[in-house]
């Protein structure tokens, strides 16, 4: 098992320098110039020795491969630099102010996810062809299909126009309190709509996979032992039948910007996903570097961790 953790974690280490290395080519071959937005939008003239002045500053001057180098030695140091745009700000101190909000909405969402998704999967399967599975059915494909920024918006005009008047504080869009008793009522739509996607999907995946496991031979024998339908069903079928859905939640905390972008825009949230695509669009090179190489940090532990639960569930994988 250790040479096996051991192996995975040098194969992340290329994936994280890979990555970084992608990442800061494609900021530097975006259009702009972040020179000129340290030196306010709003300027008419703007001496060449005021941007070289900038760029001597930043360091944006020297060659690509020591601007890399510099800011890779720095982040192995654990100093993420200061955002170019927000001059004077640690993007160490955006990444922890910006956390908890997208950790919070991924976190609530995907154990409600899994709460209603897990029970309804194995009830479809059980009853295949059942009016509870044909509905089940249903709900997951408007679950899959609807986008996220429709969904949204959709609950904030219904949240706005059509719910009763004690749902009128209700927070729809904006900064979420951090502290005080009704904090936490910003996080019901948002949590809302990441949950249904994802509630849909592994709704969809825990019934197929039911499915494929009620119809193996050890389930079969099982049963014709005489085995009570309830202790075959727990013991042999439901801990086989999660494997996939393992999966699946390692593919979505891999995929977990590309959720929470759409869902904190929409909502106008102060997380992850807003930061990013506002690093992006003002050229802020040190905070979505710093933010590509965290998240990638994450999808490499969280895919190690999956890995390391397969064997859990199943003795069979540990074994090989």
């Amino acid at each position: 098992m250790i040479p096996y953790i051991a192996r995975r974690l040098l194969q992340g280490l290329v994936v994280i320098v890979l990555i970084s290395v992608i990442t800061f080519i494609v900021m530097r071959l975006m259009p702009g110039d972040p020179a000129y937005l340290l030196l306010g939008e709003g300027e008419i003239r703007i001496s060449a020795e005021q941007i070289e002045a900038i760029r001597r500053r930043w360091g944006l001057d020297r060659p690509y491969h020591e601007q890399y180098l510099v800011w890779g030695w720095n982040l192995l140091r654990g100093d993420f630099g200061d955002s170019l745009i927000r001059t004077g700000i640690p993007v160490r101190q955006m990444i922890f102010e910006t956390i908890p909000v997208t950790a919070k909405l991924n976190v609530i969402s995907l154990a409600l996810a899994l709460a209603v998704a897990i029970p309804a999967g194995i009830v479809a399967g059980v009853r295949r062809n059942s009016p509870f599975d044909y509905s089940t059915a249903v709900g997951s494909t408007l679950g899959v299909a609807l986008p996220n920024f429709w969904l949204g918006l959709m609950l904030i005009v219904l949240f706005a126009l059509y719910v009763p008047r004690w749902f009128g504080e209700l927070p729809l869009v904006g900064r979420i309190p951090p502290f005080g008793l009704r904090s936490w009522q910003g996080y019901i739509l948002p949590v809302l709509v990441l949950t249904t996607e994802q509630m849909a999907v592994m709704t969809r995946v825990m019934r197929a996979s039911t499915l494929e496991v009620l119809g193996q031979d050890y389930v079969r024998t099982a049963y014709a032992k005489g085995l009570p339908n309830m202790t075959v069903l727990v013991r042999h079928a439901v801990r086989n039948a999660l494997l996939p859905v393992v999966t699946v939640i390692g593919f979505r905390v891999a995929f977990i910007l590309s959720g929470t972008i759409v869902v904190e825009t929409v909502f106008a949230l102060p997380g992850i996903g807003r930061l990013f695509t506002d690093s992006v669009f003002r050229l802020d090179y040190q905070v979505v570097q710093s933010l590509v190489v965290v998240l990638a940090v994450l999808v490499v532990a969280v895919n190690l961790l999956t890995d390391l639960t397969y064997a859990i569930i199943d003795p069979r994988i540990r074994i090989g």
